[in-house]
Parts: C-alpha cells; sequence; structure tokens
C-alpha cells in the first residue's frame, strides 16, 4: 500500500521543483508587496503626511523659539555694537578736527607773533642804529669844528709869527745891505703890503 497520491507522484521524480516552485513563489509575491517605492506609495501618504507636519512644526517651533532670536540678539547687538563703533569714530574725527583746528590757529598765532617780534626787534636795530648815526655824526661834527677852531688858531698864530719873521728878516736884510737899520714901522707896512698882495 502506497501513501503517496497520484498528484504527489507526478512531480516526486523532481526531487526538489516542488521546493525550488515555493521559492519562486514567495519571491513573486514578496516582489508584488513591494513594487513600488514607499514614498511614492499612495496607501502611506496619510501617515507621510501626518509625520511630515509633526517634524516641520516641531523645527518651525524650534527655529522660532531657539534659533532665530539667537540670530536677531546677534544681528542686534552687532549693529549696536557697529552703531557704537561708528558714533565712537565721529567723536574721534570731531575731537581730531578740533585739534588740528586748534593747532592751525595755534601755529597762525605764533606765526603772526614771531612777525611782530621780528618787526620790532628790526625797528629797534633800525632806531638804535640812527641813534648811533647821529651821536657819531655830533661827535664827527663837533671835533671837527674843535679841529677846525685849532686850525684857525695855529693858522692865526703862525701868521701872527710869520710876520713877525718877516719883519726881522727885512730888518736883518735891510740892514746888512744899506748898513743902517730901518724903521720898524716902515718895514712893518711894507711886510704888510706884500702880505695883502700875496692873500
Amino acid at each position: 500500500m502506497s501513501l503517496i497520491t497520484p498528484s504527489y507522484a507526478q512531480t516526486e521524480p523532481h526531487g526538489e521543483e516542488p521546493e525550488a516552485t515555493v521559492a519562486h513563489e514567495g519571491t513573486e509575491a514578496h516582489g508584488a508587496g513591494h513594487s513600488a517605492f514607499p514614498p511614492f506609495d499612495p496607501a502611506t501618504f496619510a501617515s507621510q503626511l501626518f509625520w511630515l507636519v509633526i517634524f516641520f512644526g516641531g523645527l518651525y517651533l524650534l527655529m522660532s523659539r531657539v534659533a532665530l532670536p539667537r540670530v536677531g540678539s546677534i544681528l542686534e547687538e552687532r549693529s549696536a555694537k557697529i552703531a557704537g563703533d561708528l558714533a565712537e569714530a565721529a567723536r574721534a574725527k570731531e575731537a581730531s578736527d578740533a585739534a588740528i583746528a586748534a593747532h592751525e590757529q595755534s601755529l597762525g598765532e605764533a606765526r603772526q607773533n614771531a612777525h611782530a617780534i621780528a618787526q620790532k626787534a628790526r625797528d629797534e636795530g633800525k632806531a638804535e642804529i640812527a641813534a648811533d648815526r647821529n651821536r657819531i655824526e655830533s661827535e664827527l661834527n663837533a671835533r671837527l669844528a674843535a679841529a677846525e677852531a685849532e686850525i684857525a688858531k695855529v693858522k692865526e698864530r703862525a701868521l701872527s709869527e710869520v710876520d713877525t719873521i718877516a719883519r726881522d728878516a727885512v730888518e736883518t736884510i735891510v740892514e746888512v745891505l744899506v748898513g743902517t737899520r730901518a724903521g720898524k714901522e716902515e718895514v712893518a707896512s711894507a711886510v704888510a703890503a706884500v702880505m695883502a698882495g700875496r692873500a
């Protein structure tokens, strides 16, 4: 008595074939179950939309409550720091401009003072030179007048001595030539006549 049914007996000679057939069918069934890419599977759209809303909402809350306020505060701090630096730079520029203006004004005043001092020194020098020249000229004029007076005295004395010498010489010459002494009045008048003729 055989335990093998006719249908089983027909497939039995191939031995491994029923298992292969079962495996092949299982593979086809498995492939048929995953024929479409899961994100594009219409059956999972609802769950995908649900999780998309959850994650997008969480990301939105995280960005709006944590990240964006920090970024905004950083930007505000940087903006305030930049504004403060610009204001400080403007104050420094105003201070430097004021210092430059004060320096230029002091330089102008110093130039004016130096010019005034130089002009005053030149005027004082000219006044001193003029005073010295006038004093020297006065001294020279006084000395010249004294010298001229002395020369006049010497000349007058010399002329008087020349007159006396001439008279004596004439008297001696007349005495030698004539043998007698001439009168003093005659000799004096003769010498005076000769001197007047030379003058």
